[in-house]
């Protein structure tokens, strides 16, 4: 017996919905410590389900986004709520007070991995950047994909301790005071010349200073200061997903 034309166009319908893909970020901590994962989505682009959680030492967790989504992620560290209910982080805190980030950008100093995904000719572009600064190692690494610039990209070194002491972010513990993040030579500065702006806004007069080739050296393949872009924006094909690791191994590549 034939089916009725609109039963059809429903299981067809049901069929090409079912069969539309996204991708997955799966965000893994293999730090000693918690971190605090947030998530910020370009203008225009639908949010993702969450905006900022929690990850334990040793745990992971996947999100889904659709194709065509463009963002950014980062690793919050040293957060706690106080009385009053507030939650704020040490480093990488968003301003909104609460777990969830809800379209807040990261404080710098943060290290971001930075995603746009479907771009131009159907590739993901993405990048790791020390351009906010440096606050937790991070690796990304896409699962599947092709194309020859399609692989691992990041900072899997730690700069906290090395960080020049007029970049270095400390706070005072139980040990005494600890470098937990590095700001960029923009942020401690402010200055035209470090942050690309005024007479240095284009890629011919903002040069790389000795500050940003500090990073560049210890992670060749993130961005070090506003015109890095050769050496350090990556691409795939064929819609991979990809896993952002907090403190890789120092041996991963």
């Amino acid at each position: 017996m034939a089916l009725p034309l609109p039963l059809i166009f429903l299981i067809f319908s049901h069929l090409f919905v079912s069969g539309v893909r996204s991708t997955s970020f799966i965000m893994v901590n293999k730090c000693e410590y918690t971190v605090w994962p947030g998530l910020l989505s370009n203008a225009g682009v639908p949010p993702l389900p969450t905006t900022g959680f929690v990850l334990q030492k040793g745990e992971e967790r996947t999100i889904s986004a659709p194709t065509s989504w463009g963002g950014r992620f980062w690793g919050r560290t040293q957060c706690s709520t106080d009385t009053d209910g507030k939650f704020t982080c040490l480093t990488g805190d968003c301003g909104s007070g609460t777990l969830e980030c809800s379209g807040s950008g990261a404080t710098p100093p943060a290290t971001l991995a930075e995603f746009t995904l479907d771009g131009s000719n159907g590739l993901d572009f993405y990048d790791v950047s020390l351009v906010d600064g440096y606050n937790v190692p991070v690796l990304v690494a896409p699962q599947g994909g092709s194309g020859l610039n399609c692989s691992s990209t990041g900072c899997v070194v730690d700069l906290n301790g090395s960080c020049p002491s007029e970049l270095k972010v400390t706070s005072l513990d139980g040990r005494g005071k600890q470098s937990m993040g590095c700001k960029s030579a923009c942020e401690a500065f402010r200055t035209p010349e470090y942050c690309c702006s005024g007479a240095h806004g284009t890629p011919d007069t903002c040069k790389p200073s000795s500050y940003s080739l500090m990073f560049k050296t210890a992670c060749p393949r993130a961005y070090s200061y506003a015109y890095d872009d050769q050496s350090s924006t990556f691409t795939c094909a064929e819609s991979p997903n990809y896993v952002i690791t907090f403190c890789p191994t120092p041996n991963t590549r």
